[in-house]
């Protein structure tokens, strides 16, 4: 477990600094397969759009366990809290 700040935030989601935005409007890998998704995360390290776990596949977690990159974003409209794979800390 990382070490906390003192707003309760992990040290990923202070330093998570979006690299690259999102290329699709949807999950990408769903996108291939022509399945559905519930909703969308997009990732902080990276810029990946996965489907949540909410979705049968679940893109957005099996892309953490792949990569490691610890901080998503919601890439719905209106959201913009993050969660942090590693910590599991979800913040606002």
């Amino acid at each position: 477990m990382s070490k906390n700040d003192q707003q309760g935030q992990c040290e990923h989601i202070v330093q998570a600094d979006l690299k690259r935005s999102g290329n699709t409007q949807g999950c990408e890998e769903c996108e291939k397969t022509g399945s559905e998704w519930v909703h969308l995360r997009l990732c902080l390290t990276c810029g990946h759009v996965g489907c949540c776990d909410a979705s049968r596949n679940k893109h957005g977690t099996k892309h953490f366990k792949d990569t490691m990159h610890p901080v998503i974003k919601s890439y719905e409209p209106g959201e913009s809290w993050k969660w942090c794979f590693v910590d599991e800390i979800f913040a606002e």
